[in-house]
């Protein structure tokens, strides 16, 4: 095959990739919604259920026993499926404020983003969190509305609070007709089409209505008076005072569409998921330093964004989650990693659904692949093969709160394994005290961590442990020799990370101020 051809296929199989995240606060229904647009584009027979009977079976993108268990997510999952000649890579990610890092280090893999908002509780703190990271990297957001079956808020109401806390402007791309018992379906505004709402259907593909206009009368006898009346006044005030959908705005990250549905019912979801492979961008290019990486340039390169231990029970293996930016991933290709400059041969990369894997040849822009890795890659490194290429580190979350981590049984080498390899995923950071007792101090960005811990801990490595809450509430390395800090609060811990590096931590914000006022020459960072 000629250059010019191989180029070109390249290009094409570029322009034919969709990789999506999806937000939202919690219990808005983000892994109902993931499961059901999964359900709807084939890639799963069966829609589990994130709450509800013991004999329904779990969600595909919340594997671990203790998402399972809670019915929250506790980590990203990556999930691909084909529909209307697109491949699309879904990363789901936690709702839970407690995991916003590993939620961050998606969204930078992510070419564009799902924002799921509860119809009876408009934006919500996390939702507005996660969002602000959107803005930051100008990914452009589809919004769906959810739990329209349910008693919720007015349409109307929603879009404007949209835009006034986000900041962004808000186009509806259809509007319901009614709300909780009333709730008779949504009118699209793109095709001028009715789809009805039967809840003892299920919401299954029903055949939109065609309709003139939404002011047609036959939609009064479709859905009926009351409903009727709601809808034509909220239809008035949009076509007269509503944002407009437009696709450069969109695509720029300064427009949201909107679409109004029900994901527990499967209502609306699938013009939903056609808007979004119809919509949504191909990969684009990336900064790389002052240079812009063009998703099909010739030269393979990509970056790690995610290390999961142990999702495969039967090898206990680590996976290291690639976003590739630009060229062909090869079986067996050999690749440089930037920050070590060491070389790898990528011997298995697996395509990921869930905890599921599958080998792949090749994987292209856009794709999401895992690798195993035995220690050599972090989070954040740039891998590339042939011209070389180093991305933008992710950011990493300080740690606010702190435990001192104690083993309760006698399996001290899968203690230590397992702290190793679960500080790799970005899960904790570890910390060990210069003087007294030498068990490890693990800070993380949010409390519920401690509990992932000691479960991952008990149900992957077999250790029993528990975790004892500590006063800390900062952690600052030191790029002073530690010697040469002389005056500091006694309450102020000296400690050393896995890498050896000096660390102090602190019990207070006054604390750091006075260390930092008594030693002025000294030099501290909140990264490590």
């Amino acid at each position: 095959m000629s250059h010019a051809s191989t180029a070109d296929e390249l290009a094409a199989q570029v322009a034919a990739r969709r990789t999506f995240a999806i937000i939202s606060h919690p219990d808005a229904g983000k892994s109902t919604l993931t499961e059901k647009l999964l359900l709807y584009a084939g890639a799963i027979e069966l829609a589990g259920a994130v709450r509800g009977a013991r004999s329904r079976r779990h969600v595909v993108s919340d594997w671990m026993a203790m998402e399972q268990e809670r019915g929250i997510s506790l980590t990203s999952t990556a999930l691909e499926f084909d529909l209307d000649g697109c491949h699309l890579t879904l990363l789901d990610t936690p709702g839970h404020k407690d995991f916003s890092e590993d939620t961050y280090r998606s969204l930078v893999a992510a070419d564009s983003v799902v924002m799921v908002i509860d119809a009876a509780k408009g934006i919500e703190s996390q939702t507005r969190k996660l969002y602000e990271v959107c803005r930051r990297h100008r990914l452009p957001v589809l919004t769906f509305v959810n739990k329209l079956d349910h008693p919720g808020r007015d349409p109307l109401e929603l879009l404007d609070e949209i835009e006034s806390v986000l900041g962004i402007a808000a186009a509806p791309m259809n509007w319901p007709v009614g709300r909780g018992d009333r709730f008779r379906g949504v009118y699209s505004l793109e095709d001028r089409t009715l789809l009805l709402y039967e809840r003892h259907l299920q919401g299954q593909r029903r055949a939109p209505v065609e309709v003139t206009s939404w002011d047609d009368p036959r939609v009064e006898e479709l859905v009926g008076e009351y409903a009727y009346r709601e809808f034509h006044e909220g239809m008035e005030l949009v076509m007269t005072a509503g944002a407009t959908f437009d696709e450069e705005a969109y695509l720029d990250g300064r427009l949201t569409g909107v679409y109004f549905g029900s994901a527990l019912h499967n209502f609306g979801l699938e013009p939903f998921l056609r808007a979004l492979t119809r919509l949504a961008p191909a990969p684009r290019p990336r900064q790389a330093g002052d240079r812009l990486i063009e998703p099909a340039a010739a030269h393979f390169s990509g970056f790690v964004f995610k290390i999961q231990a142990n999702m495969d029970p039967r090898h206990r293996d680590r996976v290291a989650f690639v976003r590739v930016c630009s060229g062909r991933l090869l079986k067996d290709m050999v690749v440089t990693n930037a920050r070590t400059n060491d070389t790898l041969r990528i011997s298995r990369p697996y395509r990921m659904f869930g905890r599921d894997r599958q080998t792949a040849t090749e994987a292209c822009a856009g794709d999401i692949v895992g690798i195993v890795n035995p220690g050599r890659v972090a989070i954040g490194d740039t891998l590339y093969a042939g011209t070389p290429v180093t991305f933008p580190p992710i950011e990493r979350f300080p740690a606010e709160h702190f435990g001192r981590l104690r083993l309760e049984n006698a399996r001290r080498k899968q203690f230590d394994d397992g702290i190793q390899q679960l500080e790799e995923e970005g899960l904790m950071q570890v910390f060990y005290p210069v003087q007294g007792g030498r068990e490890p101090i693990v800070g993380v960005a949010g409390a519920l961590q401690f509990d992932v811990i000691v479960a991952r801990l008990k149900s992957e490595y077999n250790v029993e442990s528990r975790i004892e809450p500590l006063s800390f509430v900062a952690a600052r390395w030191l790029l002073t020799p530690p010697q040469e800090i002389t005056d500091v609060p006694s309450s102020v811990l000296f400690a050393t990370d896995r890498s050896g590096r000096d660390v102090l931590l602190f019990p207070s914000t006054w604390a750091i101020e006075y260390t930092e006022r008594q030693n002025s020459h000294a030099r501290l960072t909140a990264l490590g």
